[in-house]
């Protein structure tokens, strides 16, 4: 049997491809997140090296460290700092630090996958150079112009800073008001104006936390200014109107989605068996 013509699937810009060629869809962190969140981690560091500084420097002016010992100790001070204890935190918390714990970010590899020793070293010594020696200018112009505001370490490393923290989820939209099933199924609501549609769907979703007084001023509003697309227009309070109005359309569209969706499939369906034969 002959074999099909190959499948093209379209990985988007915000997918990542993983290893068994399965499309991941993950956001990664935006360019001014990972900004404050580096900004975070570099003055750590430089808290830290000045704190130890100060320290070597009482110690060397008490006579407990001499001028060599002291520029000795002042190198390997940069070299923890800078290099062996980000490699060291990035290892240990799975690519995140204190900035990124800060603005919820941690460094993945680029096949979404957890980074490791040698990731983590190549960011921290790459860094050394765009954001210590540079002041951050290489990180700032290189990370401007990656697709995932990736700097020349991650680009080195093949790693990304990829956002834990999900966007909150939208309420559940409500359901029919109880007892106006039977009008449900023969009411005629006509196609809403644009602006009143989404001020209905709003108010469904948010009524319960408003002012009682300003929610019944708004439902009101709303009733009178949706009656006309409506038929018949039952004898109900116009906030369980508005709400009625809102769970009948949302629900007619998901129909029409969903029979168009049907009509879709079983076309493609016809039209593959059409070439079959």
């Amino acid at each position: 049997m002959a074999a099909g013509p190959p499948v093209l699937v379209e990985i988007r810009q915000d997918e990542v491809l993983t290893g068994e060629a399965v499309a991941l869809d993950v956001q990664p962190l935006g360019y001014f997140l990972r900004v404050v969140g580096a900004l975070i981690d570099v003055l750590i560091a430089v808290a830290l090296m000045l704190g130890a500084a100060l320290l070597l420097g009482t110690l060397a002016g008490q006579g407990a460290l001499s001028s060599a010992t002291l520029q000795i100790a002042l190198i390997v001070t940069l070299v923890l700092v800078t290099v062996v204890l980000p490699t060291t935190v990035e290892t240990a918390s799975g690519g995140r630090s204190l900035g990124k714990l800060a603005v919820g970010g941690r460094i993945v590899r680029a096949d979404g996958g957890a980074s490791g020793f040698r990731q983590a070293l190549i960011r921290a010594l790459v860094g050394v150079l765009e954001i210590y020696l540079t002041v951050g200018a290489v990180a700032l112009l290189v990370g401007a112009f990656t697709p995932r505001s990736q700097r020349l370490g991650d680009l080195m490393a093949g790693t990304y800073s990829e956002r834990t923290r999900a966007p909150r989820l939208p309420d559940p939209a409500p359901g029919l008001p109880a007892g106006l099933e039977g009008w449900a199924a023969v009411a005629d609501v006509a196609r809403l104006p644009d602006r009143l549609a989404r001020r209905i769907s709003q108010f469904a979703r948010e009524a319960s936390a408003m002012d009682p007084g300003a929610r019944a001023r708004l439902a009101q509003s709303l009733a009178a200014d949706a009656a006309p697309f409506v038929a018949p227009v039952p004898a109900v309070p116009p906030e369980v109107l508005v709400r009625a109005v809102a769970a009948v359309r949302r629900d007619r569209e998901y129909d029409a989605l969903r029979l168009q969706d049907q009509r879709v499939a079983a076309l493609t369906a016809g039209l593959g068996g059409v070439r079959g034969g």
